[in-house]
């Protein structure tokens, strides 16, 4: 077997850099570890952190080609974020003017989940823990 610890960060691009950064920081909450200029590949390249964990790495990059289909397209699926009051998070996103699907349950654990887009349509979900 592999001794694999534990997943070490996930990599997003993005299209907008500022719009990506603005969301995942105000909206999400994620704190900035470093944020790095990349001149030779005109490139951003952002570390954000959930607590004290190293989570995401944001990337711009000059005219990124567009995610084709969602969410069944090889590849990431979605991203999922475990919460603790779903309907608070549901509020949040609203007050910052980001709509989010109706609650589901999941048929398998009865946990209550929301999906919405981050600013590249990336699909994020909201899964309340108890």
């Amino acid at each position: 077997m592999l001794p694999l610890l534990r997943v070490h960060h996930i990599a997003i691009i993005t299209a907008d850099y500022a719009r990506a950064k603005r969301f995942y920081t105000h909206v999400l909450g994620l704190r900035v570890i470093r944020e790095v200029h990349r001149e030779a590949r005109q490139s951003w390249k952002l570390d954000l952190a959930l607590g004290e964990q190293y989570i995401i790495e944001l990337f711009s990059f000059p005219n990124p080609p567009r995610r084709l289909t969602q969410p069944e397209a090889t590849g990431l699926r979605h991203l999922a974020f475990a919460v603790s009051d779903l309907d608070a998070t549901v509020r949040h996103l609203t007050a910052h003017g980001v709509p989010s699907e109706p609650i589901r349950v999941d048929e398998l654990t009865g946990r209550r989940f929301t999906f919405i887009e981050d600013p590249d349509g990336l699909p994020l979900e909201f899964y309340e823990e108890a």
